[in-house]
């Protein structure tokens, strides 16, 4: 382990991501940044030229995809590096300026759509057979021309490219914030002695058997949280003002309408989700009921939530032995799959742990090339363990659409980012059960696997619901107050989890520390990724190679296909709620055997 105190420069580079692999210096990076200042008059060469010929259109294509090629280097690069330390103003710098670039680029294509869209369908039809090659882009074409209707003109195409620089400055102003200058006062255990508490030790910390640790983490965090509760609030009022700005200007209905358009994921997908989980909340007031039997107390606090209910099974989990556990649980799915993950395992493509001003959290690049990164805060539990295997599901995602698909189609959308990667989880998790015939180790690994299920479709359904209401109240001409977001949170907080749960005051603030708000309607998709997910795992370990080639084809899909395409490629129709409720059967089933197993 590496104290979370610790400067950047004092993490030993065997547990950093080598970012030389995209560029070998940020000198080199700086050289690309003052190159690509000069691609929005490039771009501008091409206005005009679109529909004149299928020649110029595929012109555009390739160029296009070229510029998409070196801008994700650019922005990777800066992005990860501006994470690792984002108390470094330099790297700050520096994913400013690759934003303000984004932005130049942007702008300067912005007559791309509008004149792909004022291409006839005749025309655009002659160009497929007059250039073969068109063949390429006939999906991505397609996506484009769907949404003729909130295609705007050329002018206001770029007004509002022009716009999205301001449009991300909510969640910049927010994250920079949290990770870098929002401070917490130590934790305090039952001995009296003190435990450093950030972002990313709280969750370790709500883990703690010790009571009086749980709960001093969990008060000194929203104690202080509370204390920026209206700047927090305020930085939410501007990011639903923003979506509500660009779903207007597009001819939308609403901004869930709009974020779930760009996906080609109906709107009733987000509202079925929310009513199959409140018609099955009486297994999560089961499992309450349970996780405080088996806690033994009185009264159950939201700092009792996360810690496991077989206490003394809890053991250390190094590194080492969760790269080695999850390398031989996920060899199911093929040498192919497991030399990918050795390869990311020993040429760095994982920053491991915390520093000091490191970004919370873990997540997986949007990049694959020339090869995905992954941040991690690893705390050598269980819980780390799971996500490295849940991250390494995104990164091999990414890596084998591009891969296999050509960049226009290489980007899978967000509806499916979730599946790869709660898939290795869930085959992690019948994995360690299959192994142990201990019923004290199994029961830690049941409430495992009931804590994923818990987290993944109540939880992030009851983050989704809570994002829905202030999406509506913001098109309604509310403002987001710290008040009335925690009047409403605390409200679903209490219908999520039931009589026997104690809603703390706190809990109330819990909306202030959630960065996911800030990702325009993402949440859902965990739960929807995480059903989606367990049918796939369910049919891999039953039916074998069948299930894993059709598996592969999803994984190498892109965007080739709208994502419940994609996903009936693979064994899953999500257009049907049997995904979803067929997932709470089996979290039903768990409780049932926990109980059993006393």
């Amino acid at each position: 382990m590496i104290d979370p105190k610790s400067k950047r420069s004092e993490v030993p580079e065997e547990f950093t991501w080598n970012l030389a692999d995209i560029f070998e210096s940020d000198e080199a990076w700086t050289a690309e940044y003052e190159a690509m200042k000069e691609m929005p008059a490039r771009l501008a060469a091409f206005r005009g030229t679109l529909g004149r010929s299928a020649e110029d259109l595929l012109g555009w294509l390739r160029g296009s995809d070229e510029l998409s090629l070196r801008f994700e280097k650019l922005i990777g690069y800066a992005h990860c590096k501006a994470d690792q330390d984002q108390g470094e103003a330099v790297y700050q710098d520096m994913m400013g300026k690759a934003m303000t670039v984004a932005v130049a680029v942007s702008g300067a294509a912005a007559f791309a759509t509008p004149e792909i869209m004022a291409i006839d369908e005749d025309t655009l039809n002659l160009f497929y057979v007059a250039q073969p090659a068109l063949e390429e882009y006939r999906r991505s074409l397609y996506q484009i021309r769907r949404r003729a209707a909130h295609i705007l003109s050329p002018e206001e195409e770029k007004l509002l490219a022009a716009a999205g620089e301001m449009a991300h400055a909510p969640d910049q102003i927010v994250s920079v914030f949290r990770n870098a200058e929002l401070k917490f006062p130590d934790a305090v255990d039952e001995k009296g002695e003190k435990h450093t508490l950030t972002g990313g030790s709280y969750g370790p910390l709500m883990e703690s058997a010790d009571r009086v640790l749980r709960r001093s983490a969990f008060e000194n965090m929203y104690g202080r949280i509370g204390e920026f509760k209206n700047t927090i609030a305020a930085t939410l009022d501007a990011q639903f003002k923003q979506l509500r700005f660009f779903a207007e200007a597009r001819k939308y209905g609403s901004t869930l309408e709009a974020s779930l358009d760009a996906n080609e994921v109906p709107v009733e997908v987000y509202t079925k989700l929310i009513e199959a989980v409140h018609a099955n909340l009486d297994k999560m007031y089961r499992y309450v009921a349970l996780r405080k039997k088996r806690l033994g107390v009185e009264e159950l606090h939201m700092y009792d939530v996360y810690t496991p209910i077989v206490a003394d099974a809890v053991r250390t989990i190094d590194f080492e032995e969760a790269k080695a556990t999850v390398l031989e649980a996920l060899s199911v799915l093929g040498e192919d799959y497991t030399a990918l993950l050795r390869e990311g395992f020993e040429n760095r493509w994982i920053d491991v742990y915390e520093n000091a001003g490191k970004r919370g959290g873990a997540y997986s690049s949007s990049g694959a090339r020339p090869h995905p990164y992954v941040l991690l805060n690893q705390k050598d539990t269980l819980d780390s363990m799971f996500t490295l295997a849940h991250e390494m599901g995104h990164a091999l995602h990414s890596y084998h659409s591009a891969k296999y698909q050509p960049v226009s189609t290489s980007d899978y959308v967000i509806f499916v980012a979730e599946v790869a990667s709660t898939c290795n989880e869930v085959l992690l998790m019948r994995y360690l059960l299959g192994r142990t015939t201990d019923k004290k180790e199994r029961a830690y690994l049941i409430n495992h696997f009931l804590d994923a299920f818990k987290g993944t479709i109540y939880r992030q359904t009851m983050f989704a619901e809570f994002e829905l209401m202030m999406g509506r109240m913001s098109e309604a001409g509310q403002t987001l107050t710290a008040d009335v977001l925690c009047e409403k949170y605390k409200a679903l907080n209490e219908l999520y989890f039931g009589p026997d749960m104690i809603s703390d005051e706190q809990i109330a603030l819990e909306w202030a520390r959630i960065p996911h708000f800030f990702y325009d309607y993402y949440v859902f998709q965990y739960a929807t990724g995480f059903s989606a997910a367990v049918a796939l795992a369910n049919r891999i370990l039953a039916e074998g190679a069948p299930a894993i080639a059709d598996y592969k084809k999803f994984l190498s899909g892109g965007c080739s296909a709208d994502p419940i395409s994609l996903l009936k490629i693979a064994g899953v129709d999500m257009s049907s709620p049997e995904p979803v409720n067929s997932a709470l059967r089996l979290f039903g089933e768990l409780v049932d055997e926990m109980e059993k197993l006393g």
